[in-house]
Parts: C-alpha cells; sequence; structure tokens
C-alpha cells in the first residue's frame, strides 16, 4: 500500500538532500581554509627563490581547493535551496489545507502575511540558520586544527576568538532580535491587514469619504514597522560590528604570540590567515541567529493557524465518506461566535433524512446561514453536534482534518459569500467536478438560468477575480451551477436567489425543486417564500432557535412568523402587480 504523509511534512528524500547540503557546506569551508593556508605558504615560501620542485604541491594544492571549494559550494547550494523551496511549498500546502475548512474568520491581510512573509521562515531555517551554523562549526575547527598543527601556543587565543565571535554575540543578538520579533510580526500583519483594506474596499471607503481615514491608518502601521525594522537593523549591524572587531583583535593577537615565539614568517602568514579565514563563516551567525529567532515566532504563527477538531469519540476514518443514502442528523446543537454573546444557534435538533427537499426560513440574523455552516463544518459548536451516518452505518462529524473532509465529498454546496476564480467560466464549473462533460456543464447552468448568458459569452470567458466582470446576480448563479454540477448527498444552498429579480429567483427556486431528488437531500435557506410549496419540509428559525416545522400548507394554516411572511409577500406581490398594470 503506498505510503501517504501529512500537508507539509518533510517526505524521506528531504533527510539526504539536506545531509548533502551540509556535508557540501562542510567541505566547502574546510577547502576555502586550505585555499588560504595553502596560498599563504606558497606565497611567503616562494619569497625565498627556493627550486620549483620544492612548490609543485602547494602549487597542486592551491588548484585542488581552489577548484573544489567552487563544486562543494555549488553542491551546497543547489541542495539547500532545494530543500529549502520543497519544504517551503509543503508548509504552504499545509496552510491552505488548515484554512480551506472552517476555522476562526481571520482577517485577509493577516492570512496573506501567514502565507507569504511567516511560510518563508521554513527556507530560512535551512538556507540562512542551519547552513551558516554548520559552516560556521566548520570554519572553527579547521582554524583549531592549523593552529595546533603550526603553533599549539596559540590554540586558546584562536579558541577564545572564534567562540566569543560564534556563540556570545549569536546569543546577545538572539536576545535582541526576539524581543523585536514580538513586535515586528504583528506588526507586519496589521500593515498587510489595512493594505488589502484600502485594495479591496476602495470602492466603499470613496463612496464614504474614508479614504483619507484608512490611508492614514495605513501610513501610521508603516511607520511603526519601519521603526521597529530600523532599530532591529541597528542592532544586526552593532553585532556584526562587534564580531569583525573580535576577528580583527584575534589576529593581531596571534600575529604578535606568533613573533614572540619566533615562529617564523611562513607559519606566521599561515596562522595569521588561516585565523582571518576561519571567521568568515563565524561573522554570518549574528545573522543567523537573529532570523532563527524571527523563523521560529513565524513557525509558531502558522502553527497557530489551523483550528484544533474533536471527533467527539466518533471514529477518524480519512478519506473514506459514508457509503449509499446519508442521514444527518443535528442534536442540541448551540453555536456563539464570541464569550457571553447571545447564542446564533440555541439548542437546535433536526433530522434531514435522505431525498428529502428541506427549506429554512426565518428573519434576518435567526440562525439560518450558521446553520449551514455548521453543517458543513465551517462554524465550530459550543455544545451539541451533527452527524452525517450512511447506509453501511458509518458515522461521521464534519470539521477539520481527515474526517471533515470525508464529510466534506458528501455533503457540501453553495454556503456564505460565493467566489468566482480568475478564470474561464468552463474552469470555474468544473472546479466543483473536474471530469464533468459538456451535457453536465450546460444541464448545470440551465438551472442556474444561464443557458443564454453563458451561450453570448461562450465556454472560455475569463471571469476575474472576485467576479469583477460579472453583476451579482451573475456571480450568484455561476456559484449555484458549480453546486449543482457537484450534486452532493447532502446539497446545501445558502440564499440561491438572493441577488435576483423576483421572476429570475422564482425560476430557478422551480428548477430546483422539480429536479429529480432520489437520495439527495436540499437543505435551501431562503428569504423567499415563494415555490417553497414544493418543498418536503420547512423549518422556521427565530433567535437561534426552532420555532415552527411542517409544510408550506401546513405552516400557513396555523399562526406564526411564516404565516405573517407568507401574508406579507403575497400583499407585496399584489402591489406591485398593481403598480406594473397602471404603468
Amino acid at each position: 500500500m503506498a505510503r501517504t504523509r501529512k500537508p507539509g511534512a518533510p517526505d524521506a528524500g528531504y533527510r539526504g538532500r539536506t545531509a548533502w547540503a551540509v556535508v557540501c557546506g562542510a567541505l566547502a569551508t574546510w577547502t576555502g581554509l586550505g585555499l588560504t593556508a595553502a596560498a599563504a605558504w606558497l606565497i611567503t615560501r616562494a619569497a625565498g627563490q627556493p627550486p620549483l620542485s620544492a612548490l609543485s604541491l602547494a602549487i597542486v594544492a592551491v588548484r585542488a581547493c581552489a577548484t573544489l571549494k567552487g563544486v562543494f559550494r555549488y553542491g551546497e547550494r543547489l541542495a539547500g535551496h532545494d530543500v529549502a523551496l520543497r519544504a517551503q511549498a509543503a508548509e504552504r500546502g499545509r496552510l491552505f489545507a488548515a484554512l480551506a475548512p472552517a476555522g476562526p474568520v481571520r482577517r485577509g491581510g493577516d492570512l496573506l502575511s501567514r502565507m507569504v512573509s511567516d511560510s518563508d521562515a521554513v527556507q530560512d531555517l535551512l538556507v540562512r540558520c542551519l547552513l551558516p551554523a554548520v559552516g560556521a562549526a566548520a570554519g572553527v575547527t579547521g582554524a583549531l586544527a592549523v593552529a595546533v598543527w603550526l603553533l599549539p601556543a596559540a590554540v586558546p587565543l584562536v579558541a577564545a576568538g572564534l567562540l566569543t565571535a560564534a556563540l556570545l554575540i549569536p546569543a546577545a543578538a538572539a536576545a535582541t532580535a526576539r524581543r523585536w520579533a514580538r513586535r515586528t510580526a504583528p506588526a507586519r500583519a496589521e500593515l498587510a491587514a489595512l493594505t488589502a483594506d484600502l485594495a479591496h474596499g476602495a470602492d466603499d471607503l470613496a463612496a464614504y469619504g474614508a479614504t483619507g481615514r484608512a490611508r492614514a491608518a495605513a501610513a501610521g502601521a508603516a511607520e511603526r514597522l519601519t521603526a521597529l525594522e530600523r532599530r532591529r537593523a541597528r542592532a544586526q549591524a552593532a553585532a556584526t560590528a562587534v564580531a569583525v572587531l573580535v576577528q580583527g583583535l584575534t589576529v593581531l593577537a596571534v600575529v604578535l604570540l606568533a613573533r614572540r615565539h619566533d615562529a617564523g614568517q611562513v607559519v606566521t602568514a599561515v596562522l595569521a590567515l588561516a585565523t582571518l579565514v576561519g571567521f568568515e563563516p563565524v561573522l554570518p551567525l549574528p545573522r543567523a541567529a537573529e532570523d532563527w529567532v524571527t523563523a521560529r515566532a513565524a513557525l509558531r504563527r502558522l502553527r497557530g493557524t489551523a483550528p484544533d477538531s474533536s471527533s467527539g469519540g466518533l471514529p477518524a476514518v480519512p478519506g473514506a465518506s459514508p457509503a449509499g443514502p446519508c442521514t444527518v442528523r443535528v442534536e442540541d446543537l448551540t453555536v456563539r461566535y464570541r464569550p457571553g454573546a447571545a447564542p446564533a444557534l440555541d439548542g437546535v435538533g433536526l433530522v434531514l433524512r435522505p431525498g428529502r427537499r428541506v427549506a429554512v426560513v426565518g428573519p434576518s440574523g435567526s440562525g439560518k446561514s450558521t446553520l449551514l455552516g455548521a453543517l458543513a463544518g465551517l462554524v465550530p459548536a459550543e455544545r451539541g453536534k451533527v452527524v452525517l451516518t450512511g447506509a453501511d452505518g458509518r458515522a461521521l462529524r464534519p470539521g477539520t482534518g481527515p474526517e471533515g473532509e470525508a464529510v466534506r465529498r458528501v455533503m457540501t454546496g453553495l454556503v456564505t459569500e460565493p467566489y468566482v476564480f480568475h478564470a474561464s467560466l468552463r474552469d470555474n464549473l468544473t472546479l466543483a467536478r473536474p471530469d464533468a462533460g459538456d451535457a453536465e456543464l450546460a444541464e448545470a447552468l440551465a438551472v442556474a438560468g444561464l443557458t443564454e448568458w453563458a451561450g453570448r459569452t461562450g465556454w472560455d470567458t475569463v471571469l476575474r477575480e472576485d467576479g469583477g466582470s460579472v453583476s451579482g446576480g451573475q456571480l450568484q448563479r455561476v456559484a449555484l451551477a458549480r453546486a449543482v454540477l457537484r450534486d452532493p448527498a447532502v446539497l446545501l444552498l445558502d440564499e440561491p436567489t438572493e441577488a435576483l429579480d423576483p421572476e429570475t429567483a422564482d425560476g430557478v427556486t422551480a428548477r430546483l425543486l422539480a429536479r429529480p431528488a432520489g437520495d439527495r437531500t436540499t437543505v435551501w435557506v431562503t428569504h423567499r417564500l415563494s415555490g417553497l410549496a414544493a418543498a418536503d419540509e420547512i423549518v422556521v428559525l427565530e433567535e437561534g432557535r426552532v420555532t415552527q416545522h411542517g409544510t408550506h400548507d401546513e405552516l400557513v394554516a396555523r399562526p406564526g412568523y411564516y404565516r405573517d411572511a407568507w401574508e406579507c409577500e403575497l400583499l407585496a406581490g399584489g402591489l406591485a402587480g398593481v403598480g406594473a398594470g397602471r404603468e
């Protein structure tokens, strides 16, 4: 059986590539150190004009180290960036998988910051943290080895300088960065959110004269972020300057010590240059320590993106959906958006049986859309549960994770705000069923009342992002056609005719209810009662509670919200008809 892995988890090949990058980085550092030592020895020894044969080994060593350094550095960059980019792509896939299911509502700018800036932290961990640390370790060991070989008395000096630059200064830089990281990441997310508001809400801001205030808020956020970044840059520069100072002082001390021990020009030059080069991979460590702190903070934000879900004792069946006709049971369902606030749903109980067409009506704010969101797993419940049971007896709960994904394959549809992608009409529809043919696409468009429009525009017409190239009613019906094309076992429809004129809305309602139901359950949230006589059941929600339940004729026959709303709709339709006749 094929082995699967969770989104964002590294595959087995990552370890091999990472090990290769680490080995190549260490070898590149050592060959660079060998190149400097061999070149220093060659230059100082050649000054004495010895026979060429005495320099041949050093010449070969210089050429070999120069060639191998480039090869190993290329291997490190190739393997390291390959792992980093793969890990970043996997992390963004995990993040998208966490955002696609239900979860608390977040501002789009903050999500954009997490998807782009914070996910870059995965790349930074390897390229800017792990590999520099490996190179620094290789540089320290190489420089100490040269000191042990040439002048053991210089080992304490070299070790003190290298360890100060490799441990103490990065530790201080990390402590400073940790303080700034707690403030920088939220400031960057705030700026991204305000920028997104300016970009997407420009028309509304201009209409209400709020553009200036929004720009001022964004400018203030940018100034705060700039001030934080400037202070952080100063700390980075100070850490690097101190490390360079330690490097210079260490080399100077080594030279003075070598002269005191009469080590000779060749030994002094090789030792001094080897110490100098040994510091090169160590100098980036303060910046690597700061990147480490920033990356860890970003990863914590990424890990906190996905809401935790509980199966409530029901078995999780990854990738397996209930078979056959499905029954949905809603038991004592209570949803509260904020602690202490009035419940959006308060103890709702329903049984949705296969093949039934159920309409959910009620005044605005009564919890209709919340009910559909809870059925789809987009809204977490405070109390109670929603259980989907198939003919095989398998019971699953909506939510996140493999179980929630299995539920969404059989219980989904048109919920909350529809979205149209920047793609052709065909691509927007086949998102629901990639294998759908033209006949199935045409049938779905016919149900949504878009046949004539699609015939004029063509299947390959590009619909701009957010439906900018279509009207609100067309956008609603494209999303409805996509839901109809999906044809799940439990079809959820949230106000599918909200943006349509009464005549068009009644036509869509009639076509939807006229479709052969079979074992399909349809749950329909609507304000418009016209056409609901064809529904099998009607549920009335008021203030988050089920106050009435029955067929159209039963509800019209007894006092309550439904009869009052029906009479108001009849009266409004009659007045509209009279007005039209007078014109």
